[in-house]
């Protein structure tokens, strides 16, 4: 096997429920918080807890404010129970290890924050317009260009853009045809779009 293809990016975007999902947070400080808002953020309606022996106390207010159980206490491998995902943020690098290596006994996906060699999965930067929404993810190498690509495509899609959707989806239920038919008249329908908004990213990616 070549080098390159050592390297590869093999990643496999998924786009997860979080309300069917069974969170658990190891950690309580600022990167625990991040990993709290950016749940809650897409999914108010995701379940959650976090175990932590010290909770910072905007941590703690923002679990309080959202009604989220956790527990001021070491991880323990009962607090896996019932549990699907689980993100680790914690300032030790033993630890982490030692975390992930019970996850992985139980079957059950990781993310330990900083760390890309112990994950089983990452955490995207996301750029949202309504029902539009796209992943950004470097695999791992650079979290500040995956900030600087949000911002760009950002900039490049209007808020208007969720209109569009529902319009487009109206529209693809009265056609008729086949899949592939239906495919060709909305490719032809959105042509226009796609080229207005390939000049807005030229334009906004001269700022790199």
């Amino acid at each position: 096997m070549n080098k390159d293809a050592l390297h590869k990016n093999t990643l496999f975007p998924v786009f997860l429920k979080p309300e069917n999902i069974r969170f658990l947070i190891v950690g309580g400080g600022n990167v625990a918080l991040e990993k709290l808002q950016a749940i809650f953020s897409n999914s108010p309606a995701a379940t959650v807890k976090l175990v932590a022996g010290k909770i910072a106390p905007a941590t703690l207010q923002f679990l309080r404010s959202r009604q989220i159980p956790y527990a001021e206490k070491s991880f323990s491998e009962q607090d896996l129970q019932d549990v699907n995902l689980v993100i680790v943020a914690v300032n030790d690098k033993n630890a982490s290890r030692q975390i992930k290596i019970c996850c992985r006994h139980h079957n059950i996906l990781t993310n330990v924050a900083d760390t890309p060699d112990l994950c089983d999965f990452y955490l995207s930067s996301v750029v949202q317009k309504g029902d539009l929404k796209i992943a950004i993810s470097t695999n791992g190498k650079s979290p500040t260009i995956a900030k600087r690509v949000k911002e760009v495509l950002t900039k490049a899609f209007p808020d208007e853009i969720d209109d569009v959707l529902a319009n487009l989806a109206a529209i693809r239920e009265q056609l008729s045809g086949d899949f592939q038919q239906k495919v060709q008249q909305l490719n032809k329908i959105t042509e226009v779009l796609v080229a207005s908004k390939n000049s807005e990213v030229n334009r906004s990616s001269s700022d790199f």
